[in-house]
């Protein structure tokens, strides 16, 4: 059985972790459903602010506030 860390770098990935493909599917999964709560559950997270930042949709809100901020 071959790991993510190395099939990522057969792939030419640097940054393939274990979490890599949990964290695909909650990014993926959140966006067509949009349940924290139900993530949340799955990863067994305390906060569902734990979920939203582990799956990488706290940064997206941050990046799209400053791409679209304009004075």
């Amino acid at each position: 059985m071959i790991d993510n860390s190395t099939a990522g770098r057969k792939a030419g990935l640097e940054r393939i972790g274990c979490n890599s493909t949990r964290k695909t599917f909650g990014y993926h999964h959140y966006k067509k459903y949009k349940d924290v709560a139900l993530l949340q559950k799955l990863f067994n997270h305390s906060e569902p602010a734990i979920t939203l930042c582990y799956i990488g949709i706290t940064q997206d809100i941050i990046d799209d506030s400053i791409e679209n901020f304009s004075l």
